[in-house]
Order: C-alpha cells, then sequence, then structure tokens
C-alpha cells in the first residue's frame, strides 16, 4: 500500500505497527521521529515542508507561534539551524556568531563556546536536577568536568559564572577559584591559608597549608590512609597539573596529617 508522502511504515520487536516521517532537504535524508498513526508522520513531514519553503527564517523561538508543534521542538531546531545556517547537526544546537545555544527543551537553553560545537554535535545533553550529562562509553559524564569545576564544587567558593548566568558555559565565563577537591582558601592576617577537609561521616580537618598544592596532596594522602584503614568510600584524588613525579612525591611525603586521620 502507498503511504503519504514523507511516511514509511516499521513493525516493532512485539509486531505492532508504527510510521516514521523523514524529508531530504539540500541533499540531506532528516528523521523527523516515530509516530502511531500515518496522519500524524505525514503532519510532521508537511510543517517541516513549509519550513524549509517558507520565505521566513524562524528560531527556536517561533516555536508555538509557527504552529508547527507535530515535530518536536528538537527536530525544529534542527530544521531551523540547518536552513537558516547551512549545516546539518543532528543534535538540537542553533549556531550564532562565535557562539551557539544548545536547547534540551523550549525552556532550557545552555550556550557554549564554538570551540565546543564538534563535540556537543555528537553528544546530547541530559538534565537531572542541577546534573548536566552526556553518555560515553555508556557512562554518564558531568559536563561541568570539561570546564574544571570538579564533582561537588561550590559555587562561589571554588569557582563562579562571571556574569551570573550559569547556563553560559562560554570559557570566559567560567572562573575557577579552586581546582582542587577537599581544599579552601582561607584568608587569614598577612595573607591567604589553604584549609583541607576530608568527608567520612561529616568533615574531617586535615590539616592548614601555605600553598594550594600542599593542600590538595595531602588530601590525597588522607584519602589514602582512610582508605588503607578500611574507610569504604571512593575518595576523588585530586591531580596537580605541571607538576613533576618527583616534586609530587617530596610534597605529598612531607605533607602533615592530623592525628585524627592518622589514628582514624
Amino acid at each position: 500500500m502507498k503511504m503519504m508522502p514523507g511516511v514509511s511504515r516499521s513493525v516493532k520487536k512485539d509486531g505492532n505497527i508504527y510510521y516514521r516521517a523523514s524529508i531530504t532537504f539540500h541533499s540531506k535524508h532528516i528523521s523527523l521521529g516515530s509516530f502511531s498513526t500515518e496522519e500524524q508522520a505525514h503532519k510532521a513531514y508537511l510543517d517541516a515542508s513549509d519550513i524549509i519553503n517558507s520565505e521566513k527564517n524562524y528560531t527556536p523561538d517561533d516555536y508555538f507561534d509557527a504552529g508547527c508543534q507535530s515535530l518536536s521542538f528538537g527536530k525544529w531546531v534542527v530544521i531551523n539551524n540547518f536552513k537558516n545556517n547551512g549545516i546539518y547537526i543532528k543534535t538540537p544546537i542553533y549556531l550564532k556568531k562565535n557562539y551557539f545555544n544548545y536547547y534540551i527543551s523550549e525552556q532550557d537553553m545552555l550556550v557554549f563556546d564554538v570551540d565546543d560545537l564538534f563535540y556537543y554535535s555528537e553528544h546530547t545533553i541530559m538534565r537531572r536536577g542541577n546534573h548536566l550529562f552526556v553518555t560515553e562509553y555508556g557512562m554518564q559524564v558531568n559536563i561541568a568536568s570539561r570546564y574544571g569545576i570538579r564533582n561537588f564544587a561550590r559555587p562561589g567558593t571554588d569557582f563562579r559564572f562571571v556574569n551570573g548566568n550559569n547556563r553560559d558555559f562560554r570559557y570566559e565565563n567560567i572562573e575557577i577559584f579552586n581546582p582542587y577537591q577537599g581544599v579552601t582558601a582561607e584568608k587569614r592576617k598577612g595573607g591567604v591559608c589553604y584549609v583541607t577537609r576530608i568527608h567520612v561521616n561529616g568533615n574531617f580537618t586535615v590539616g592548614h597549608y601555605s600553598t594550594i598544592e600542599e593542600a590538595a596532596a595531602a588530601y590525597n594522602k588522607a584519602a589514602d590512609i582512610l582508605e588503607k584503614k578500611g574507610v569504604i568510600k571512593h575518595f576523588e584524588r585530586n591531580y596537580i597539573e605541571e607538576m613533576p613525579a618527583k616534586e609530587y612525591i617530596k610534597l605529598y611525603n612531607s605533607a602533615s596529617i592530623a592525628d585524627k586521620i592518622i589514628n582514624y
């Protein structure tokens, strides 16, 4: 039986029939989604055709006004970005000058530098509460880690978004105060002191140190001590960039650790 334009018939593993919609634009075959009826799939095809053939260049903000809700919002973004900017991207990205917007939903938009375009054109961003992640090799990866923001980093203490917008991940908008786990800079008379704390059924103070690198190494040392004593917990270790191994070992060995940790 001949299908309506833009529609193909498919069968699920359980034997149920469903319908796929697709359209070809600039020699690119674009999937528009799956639908329970042939009529729904054809409507999605017609809406996509209207976008492509319209003299108006729609933007993601026009979704509801355009009345094309037979298309998912993500597909709306993809098609309009392709038409307006000439680049097909399978994820819901809309290109701007020197940056791009990534739409998790109509109300949830993230901003990235164009340098990240290749990565996010291949990775779908998902949100769970304030946790933004992509899937790599079957594992969830927090996207904040790409920008030096550690898991459990404290906004305002360990990092900040310069313009106050925590959805703007452009590199110039992210300022890292403390790149290390368990370390806090505290002002003291005559300068700054770095305090290391580790959490084991409450926060334990590991020690006070004159440099942030020593404080970071002390956290690693405390974690090693606690794990050797049978504490079953995954402590995220600190990696001190650009420090030779011999220098790190010397720093690690000389770092003083509180007796409460040693005698835990």
